[in-house]
C-alpha cells in the first residue's frame, strides 16, 4: 500500500500520523509538546498556548459570487477577498512545509450518511489531533481505506502567526473560510476549539441548502423515542441539563433536523471544566480518563489531580472526550423529530417564569433574539445585570441572516408538531437562583406531558403561556410576580427587560416576517 502523503496539496513533509491510535498520540504530545502531561486519571493535560478561547474579531469568510448573497455580512461574518486568503494559504503550507512531521485526521461531521461530510484535519500538534479524532466521528478501517477525497479541508498552522502587514489583517491570529476552496486556513492560535467551529460554521452554511436546519443546542432522546432538544448560551444550563439520567444524550452541542428527524454532527463533547465535580455533573466527571484531552487545567505537580477551581490559566477550562464515555448515550447519534423544544435562559433581572409555552411565532422571536442575562459584575459602577443577545442562540457561527434559521425552525416546528418552551434557569423576586431540582422538576413534566392539561395564565407583556402548576415544584416560584415583594418594582424592571428585547430586535426587523415581528413583548401594564 503507497505511503500516505498531502503532495496534492503542494506539501513536501514526508513523515505523516494519519488517524494515529490515542496511545501513539499521547507519546508524541508527551515527548514534543511543551505543556503536556498525564492526569492521575489518564486524560491528556495539554496548553494551548496565548490564546485559551475563540477569536471571532479575527474570523473571515472569502467573498466570492457564488455564496456571497447567502451570507450576512458585518461584524460577525467578516468579508475577505481572495488574493488575501491565498496569501494567508502560502503561509500556511510554508509553515506546514517546514515541520518534521504533521497529524492528518479523516473523519466526518454528521452522524447521516446522507448530509455528513468528508473532512481532513491538517495539524502540527498531537494534542489537536486527538482532540479532532474526539470531536469528529471517526471512519472504520474500510471506511477509511475508502476515503477518497475530503470535502473540506483545514490546515490549521495555529503555531506560526499570521502577518499582520497582510491587508485586512487585525492581529496575528487568522481563521480565514473559503467555502468555494472548501478549505479553512489556522494562524496564530493553538486554540482547539477554532477546528471544531470552524467546522460547525461550514455545516451551518450547507445544510440550510438542503433545507436541513442546522442547531447550536443540546439533545436527548427518552424511552419512548421522544427527543428534546435545549437551546442557550453559556452557563444557561444546556450540557448539565441534557444530561438526563433517564435519557439518552444524543449530543452536547451541534445538531442538525432533517425531515427524516435529527442527527448530531459532532463524534464527542467539548464540555466546561470549570468547578467540575463528581457530585454535580457525574457523567462528565466520569468521562474524563484515557483519550480524553484537558485543556489549559492545572494541576498538583506530584499527583497530577487536577484542581477544577483553579482558574488561573484561564475561566476556560475545557474537556474533550469521545460521546460514548458518557454511560447513557444513543449511537449511532440519530434520532427522530423533537417533540420538544427548550429554549433555556438564565434571566438575572427576575421577570421570566421559570417555564412557559410558546407559539412557532413566539419561538422564532426567542430563537432569533438568544437572550441571557448576567448578574451585576463586579467591575465599578455596574449595578443591574446585563442583557445579553446572540441570534439562534449562536450568532459566531450562523453564516445566514438568522431569519433563514428561524424560518427553518418554525415550519418544522410546525410539520412535526413540536412544543416550544422558554425555562428560565435564572433568578426571580427572592433575589435568588431557581434552584436546579425545581429545573429539572420541570424539564421532567415536559417529558411526562404534565402540563397537557395544565391551567395556563397568559403573560400580559412576553404573551407566552404560564402554567400554574407543576410537579414537584412550589406554586409559588412559577409565577414570577408572585416572587416580589414589591410590584411596582417588578413592573418597572419589566418593562425595562421588554425595551431591551425590542431594542434588540430592530436589526432584524426589516429581514423578518411579520408575524414573526408581532410575536415580540409589549409593553402594556404601567401599574401593578
Amino acid at each position: 500500500m503507497a505511503a500516505f502523503d498531502l503532495k496534492q496539496y503542494g506539501i513536501e513533509t514526508e513523515k505523516i500520523y494519519r488517524n494515529s491510535s490515542v496511545p501513539v498520540l499521547y507519546e508524541l504530545g508527551l515527548r514534543l509538546e511543551k505543556g503536556t502531561a498525564i492526569s492521575d486519571v489518564g486524560a491528556l493535560m495539554t496548553y494551548s498556548g496565548e490564546k485559551t478561547g475563540r477569536s471571532p474579531k479575527d474570523k473571515r469568510i472569502v467573498r466570492h459570487p457564488s455564496s456571497e448573497k447567502n451570507i450576512d455580512w458585518g461584524d460577525i461574518n467578516i468579508g475577505l477577498d481572495e488574493h488575501t486568503f491565498m496569501v494567508n494559504h502560502e503561509r500556511a503550507l510554508d509553515y506546514l512545509n517546514i515541520c518534521d512531521h504533521l497529524y492528518v485526521v479523516d473523519a466526518y461531521a454528521g452522524w447521516d450518511p446522507k448530509y455528513r461530510i468528508k473532512t481532513r484535519i491538517v495539524c502540527t500538534r498531537a494534542y489537536h489531533a486527538l482532540f479532532m479524532q474526539n470531536m469528529l466521528i471517526m471512519p472504520t478501517e474500510e471506511e477509511l481505506a475508502d476515503f477518497g477525497e475530503p470535502d473540506y479541508v483545514v490546515f490549521n498552522a495555529g503555531q506560526f502567526p499570521a502577518n499582520r502587514y497582510t491587508s485586512e489583517m487585525t492581529s496575528k491570529t487568522s481563521v480565514d473560510v473559503n467555502l468555494e476552496r472548501k478549505e479553512i486556513v489556522i494562524l496564530g492560535t493553538e486554540y482547539a476549539g477554532e477546528m471544531k467551529k470552524g467546522i460547525f460554521g461550514v455545516m451551518n452554511y450547507l445544510m440550510p441548502l438542503e433545507n436541513v436546519m442546522p442547531m447550536h443546542c443540546s439533545a436527548n432522546v427518552g424511552e419512548k423515542g421522544d427527543v428534546s432538544i435545549l437551546f442557550g448560551l453559556s452557563g444557561t444550563g444546556k450540557t448539565t441539563l441534557s444530561a438526563d439520567p433517564k435519557r439518552k444524550l444524543i449530543g452536547d452541542d451541534e445538531h442538525c433536523w432533517t425531515d427524516h428527524g435529527t442527527f448530531n454532527i459532532e463524534g464527542g463533547c467539548y464540555a466546561k471544566a470549570i468547578d467540575l465535580s463528581e457530585e454535580n455533573e457525574p457523567d462528565i466527571y466520569n468521562a474524563i480518563r484515557f483519550g480524553t484531552v484537558l485543556e489549559n487545567v492545572v494541576y498538583d505537580e506530584k499527583s497530577r489531580k487536577v484542581d477544577y477551581s483553579d482558574t488561573s490559566i484561564t475561566q476556560n477550562t475545557r474537556a474533550s472526550y469521545p460521546i460514548e464515555f458518557i454511560e447513557n448515550v444513543q449511537i449511532p447519534c440519530v434520532a427522530g423529530h423533537p417533540e420538544n423544544i427548550i429554549f433555556l435562559t438564565c434571566d438575572a433581572f427576575g421577570v421570566l417564569p421559570p417555564v412557559s409555552k410558546l407559539t412557532p411565532e413566539q419561538a422564532s422571536y426567542h430563537f432569533i433574539s438568544g437572550y441571557t442575562a448576567k448578574v451585576a459584575g463586579t467591575e465599578m459602577g455596574v449595578t443591574e445585570p446585563q442583557a445579553t443577545f446572540s441570534a439562534c442562540f449562536g450568532a459566531a457561527f450562523m453564516m445566514w441572516h438568522p431569519n433563514r434559521y428561524a424560518e427553518l425552525l418554525a415550519e418544522k416546528i410546525k410539520m412535526h408538531k413540536a412544543t416550544a418552551w422558554l425555562v428560565n434557569t435564572g433568578w426571580n423576586g427572592t433575589g435568588k437562583r431557581m434552584k436546579l431540582k425545581y429545573t429539572r422538576a420541570m424539564i421532567d413534566a415536559i417529558h411526562h406531558h404534565d402540563f397537557d392539561n395544565a391551567t395556563y395564565v397568559t403573560d400580559e407583556e412576553f404573551g407566552f403561556q404560564i402554567p400554574t402548576s407543576c410537579p414537584n415544584v412550589p406554586e409559588e416560584v412559577l409565577i414570577p410576580k408572585n416572587t416580589w415583594n414589591d410590584k411596582d418594582k417588578y413592573m418597572e424592571v419589566k418593562s425595562k427587560l421588554v425595551t431591551l428585547f425590542n431594542e434588540n430586535f430592530e436589526k432584524f426587523k426589516a429581514d423578518v416576517n411579520p408575524e414573526i415581528r408581532a410575536a415580540g413583548p409589549k409593553n402594556i401594564s404601567t401599574h401593578a
